[in-house]
């Protein structure tokens, strides 16, 4: 069995395969087998035929070729995770809720499809919050997932399968979506980077929908340049996704391979980020990581984004209200299981009743919120009055972004917490994300990259967002940070 752990970059697996230390179906079955030891519940559906097929398949394409044909399939070979709330056709998707525990979907999405035909292999369907709601991936309806390095820990959410499963090596990278943190919380709490692009830039087609206007898809990775590469790969116009826009693909693994003019580079450092409940290892890394900016020749730029403390707020009305609209269909009629008891339901009322309990906890919540929030004397003082202020959140940025072109700060307060600490109160829990939403709420790229360790060996994540489209700003400079400060590696 291959040493996992010792390839960093897709680069490395392709020169490994020219050089036949490994194949890729010796890599993929090592793979396979850690995914099928590992404790950690990452793993939902381990699609070991299909993986073990397109390994083949990979394998052959080098063989006749004499080398990786790496323009053509610039993913050949390597193995990737796939969140459990996006397609693949002939394997289940579950959103990790027994709502869906047998569906199978019919299709592949479209970011799933794109990374397929570049050659990749995927391994299988990673766990996740039930429906993609959480911070913590205590709430599938199949386990929770186990932080990779500290079993005791939560591995952030919604995507935590995600991030756990690059960081433990159960994957080379992975798939995951973003509605108000979640690839980059989880990202900067196992320690591995995590993207979410502009809004618009990445098919959504195929991605089980929570929230439709803040829904992205995005990549993990062990480095910047893979998560970029893997971004480049999904990226571009769909038709089949009405939010998809029409811009050229992009090209943001070039960005990774020329250093920066830090001279002309200007970083906004929000004061309303760097307020009380920062612990100290959290603040002492991201102030750490603003100084070796600094040391570059980069300009730090105080900045204000006044409408910040009302970020949570917007988003927990915004959110649970698309969601309520966008699980109306899972009724065990037109969508999701019908349990035995809804045959003997009395009346259509007592059928929903019956065939909804199927939701977990955190899902009911956010339906019932949602739905109040929507309900008739009550959307204008709720929901309308929501959208006004991300308005102003969006309204922040844009002012921000003609003063500075990246905008630094924190991921979480906080590194990973304890599985069970925050369960009993929402609220705690939603706070996670004070971050992470309003890059959601504007429609923003942003990603996290390791920047430190607490004392008790928990990494911590630095956040950087750019304009809309300036994915290649973004990679460029976490790229930089990520291979020449002391901080960037965990």
């Amino acid at each position: 069995m291959a040493n996992l752990s010792s390839f960093r970059t897709v680069r490395d697996v392709h020169s490994a395969f020219e050089s036949k230390k490994i194949s890729p179906v010796e890599l993929t079955q090592d793979y396979l087998n850690a995914a099928k030891k590992s404790e950690i519940g990452a793993y939902l559906t381990i699609c070991e035929d299909v993986a073990l097929q397109q390994a083949r398949a990979a394998e052959a394409l080098i063989q006749r070729q004499g080398r990786v044909p790496c323009l053509e399939y610039p993913l050949l070979g390597i193995p990737l995770g796939i969140k459990d709330n996006l397609n693949m056709d002939g394997v289940k998707t579950t959103c990790a809720s027994k709502m869906l525990e047998n569906y199978v979907a019919p299709y592949t999405a479209t970011c799933v499809s794109r990374l397929q035909k570049s050659g990749a292999v995927t391994l299988g369907k990673l766990n996740l919050d039930e429906f993609a709601m959480g911070g913590s991936n205590e709430n599938s309806a199949f386990g929770p997932v186990r932080h990779p390095t500290h079993p005791d820990r939560v591995p952030g959410g919604s995507s935590g399968g995600s991030a756990a499963a690059v960081r433990a090596n159960l994957c080379f990278g992975s798939l995951g979506s973003d509605t108000g943190g979640s690839i980059r919380l989880p990202a900067s709490y196992c320690g591995v980077v995590g993207m979410k692009p502009t809004y618009g830039r990445v098919s959504r087609f195929g991605l089980v929908a929570f929230a439709s206007s803040l829904d992205q898809v995005g990549p993990f990775a062990q480095t910047v340049e893979d998560a970029a590469l893997l971004m480049d790969v999904m990226s571009g116009y769909d038709p089949l996704d009405s939010t998809s826009i029409p811009q050229e693909k992009m090209n943001t693994y070039a960005a990774t391979q020329t250093a920066p003019e830090w001279s002309q580079i200007r970083i906004g450092v929000p004061k309303e980020y760097f307020v009380g409940g920062l612990t100290p290892a959290v603040e002492q890394s991201i102030q750490a990581s603003l100084k070796w900016f600094e040391k570059q020749g980069a300009q730090l730029v105080p900045i204000s984004l006044p409408h910040t403390e009302y970020a949570v707020s917007v988003y927990y009305v915004v959110a649970v209200s698309e969601a309520s609209s966008n699980l109306a269909r899972y009724d065990g009629i037109r969508f999701g299981m019908r349990p035995a008891a809804s045959d003997q339901a009395k009346d259509l009322n007592d059928f929903y009743m019956k065939s909804r309990s199927l939701f977990g906890p955190e899902v009911k919540r956010r339906i019932i919120l949602g739905t109040f929030a929507l309900s008739s004397g009550y959307s204008e003082a709720y929901f309308q009055r929501a959208c006004q202020v991300r308005r102003k959140i969006v309204g922040d940025f844009n002012d921000a972004f003609q003063k500075v072109d990246l905008i630094v700060g924190p991921v979480s307060p906080t590194t990973a917490f304890k599985l069970g600490e925050k369960s009993s109160d929402p609220l705690k829990m939603y706070l996670n994300d004070i971050f992470t939403i309003p890059a959601n709420l504007a429609g923003l790229p942003a990603l996290s990259v390791p920047c430190g360790i607490d004392e008790e060996g928990l990494p911590i994540g630095l956040h950087l967002m750019a304009a809309p489209f300036q994915e290649d700003r973004l990679v460029s400079a976490a790229h930089a940070f990520q291979n020449g400060s002391l901080f960037g590696k965990v």
